[in-house]
């Protein structure tokens, strides 16, 4: 890697991150980027405390959300690798689930790639509303409420294991609850002291007291309906109060800098080997970091998920390794490239940052390539922004906007002659033409921008020319 190289990534960063921030009102961000056994760069924007106007910085505590799942897997696969549980094993010898399929029982395997037949239960919104909005109803305060939950659902099931990718929190707090049971030790001792203490990790925790007690940590935040940032605790209940219920935090209950983050990238970075320590195997982590059921192709074709990772095999040439995590108050992005050796750690103290293309831009840059040219989703915004505005007809007499929403453009007209809001959907995902559709009553209709420059751009819409006059 050039210094060349580190410059563009760092001037990558320094541009589109405040600008997304700005654009989606996120208060404050870390982010941390790893080469070989070098962080190369740290740093916070932002704020991680908006009424005390505490500055975010790399060693902000923040709620890592389903990032935990990789943790869990791990751990998982360390007592594989001891001989303790079988990846085949049924997971009823180890945990009370009596719902499934008969003669086709749910196993460790997957739980572990979110294949076990049984879509969402729910397990999260209970646990997180109860923390941020207000307790749903639904008993959720032991491991009895939890398994009751979970077997009131047998008529759920919509297939048999192994065959679709449904993404089960359950499923990983399932797994949370088996290492609580084979390890005997509450689920969060033994991931602080099976991975965490080896890797360094000395503020990284469960326990919401300790986060609470830290000098440095975010205060967490939601937006309401005006977008106002409303401050909000840590959901989830600490662990060190309820042990045997501590594996409700394993589908995302833990709390970490994105500085102590590097650690953990570097061991999965290095094939489970940090320093003169291996916590894992280099043949079972590549286990965990390989496509073990696909989902649908996405901008860099085929992709899946492995064992508590996602998985994009050829991103630029290369494999890309990544999750993200949401608890609605506090999100985080990891990824790696395991070839390059390379990886980025992100976090922010509410929702809606787009992590994955900022962090795909820093690879891009890392590795000598302008990432505004190679990552599809940035030329797609860049598009997406040249479009949106103000367009009208001859003279005026009938006016259109074009807008960004939720990653797609929609045309509104208003007015007293009649009123629209329909979403424009690309005649290719990758919006390398700009040529869209609006679909009505069954119909496709054809729109069609024809940009000659950014000053100039014609939109037609079955019988009418609109020129753009707004930006």
């Amino acid at each position: 890697m050039s210094k060349e190289d580190l410059d563009g990534m760092r001037r990558f960063i320094e541009k589109r991150v405040p600008e997304l921030m700005a654009q989606r009102r996120v208060p404050g961000l870390s982010i941390a980027v790893v080469e070989g056994e070098e962080v190369v760069y740290a740093e916070g924007f932002g704020v991680r405390d908006v009424e005390r106007s505490l500055p975010a910085t790399p060693d902000t505590l923040y709620g890592i959300g389903s990032c935990t799942k990789s943790f869990v897997a791990l751990a998982i696969l360390q007592l594989v690798e001891r001989g303790e549980i079988s990846l085949d094993d049924p997971v009823s010898k180890y945990i009370p689930l009596k719902i499934g399929i008969p003669g086709k029982p749910i196993t460790v395997h997957h739980l572990l790639t979110h294949s076990s037949g049984i879509p969402s239960l729910g397990t999260s919104t209970i646990a997180l509303s109860r923390g941020i909005r207000g307790d749903v109803g639904i008993p959720f305060g032991s491991a009895d409420d939890f398994y009751r939950h979970i077997n009131g659902a047998q008529e759920e099931i919509a297939d048999e294991p192994g065959r679709r990718f449904f993404y089960l929190n359950a499923g990983y707090r399932m797994l949370g609850d088996i290492i609580q049971r084979v390890s005997e030790m509450p689920f969060d001792v033994y991931i602080r002291e099976k991975i965490l203490k080896p890797l360094k990790m000395e503020r990284t925790t469960f326990s919401k007291g300790d986060f609470e007690r830290d000098p440095d940590r975010m205060t967490p935040y939601i937006k309401d309906k005006e977008g106002r940032l409303i401050p909000k605790s840590f959901p989830y209940p600490d662990v060190k109060s309820n042990p045997e219920f501590s594996f409700i935090a394993a589908a995302g209950g833990m709390l970490s800098s994105v500085r102590e983050l590097t650690n953990y990238l570097r061991m999965n970075i290095d094939g489970g080997r940090f320093g003169n320590v291996e916590l894992l195997s280099p043949e079972l982590m590549e286990e965990m970091q390989r496509i073990h059921i696909e989902r649908p192709p996405g901008l860099y074709g085929r992709n899946g998920y492995g064992y508590g990772w996602g998985v994009i095999e050829n991103f630029l040439g290369h494999k890309l390794v990544s999750h993200g995590g949401s608890i609605l108050v506090s999100t985080a992005y990891l990824a790696f490239v395991p070839e390059e050796r390379m990886g980025v750690a992100m976090a922010s103290n509410i929702a809606g940052f787009p992590y994955a293309p900022i962090a795909q831009g820093i690879f891009a840059a890392l590795m000598g390539k302008d990432p505004e040219e190679v990552v599809p989703l940035l030329r797609i915004w860049r598009r997406m922004d040249l479009l949106t505005g103000t367009y009208e007809i001859y003279r005026g007499l009938s006016r259109v906007k074009v807008v960004k929403h939720g990653g797609l453009l929609y045309l509104e007209r208003g007015g007293w002659f009649s009123e629209m809001r329909v979403p424009l959907i690309p005649e290719r995902e990758d919006m390398e033409n700009y040529e869209f559709y609006i679909y009505s009553e069954g119909v496709k209709q054809p729109v069609e921008f024809v940009v000659e420059s950014p000053e100039k751009i014609d939109l037609y819409i079955e019988r009418n020319r609109y020129h753009k006059v707004k930006a």
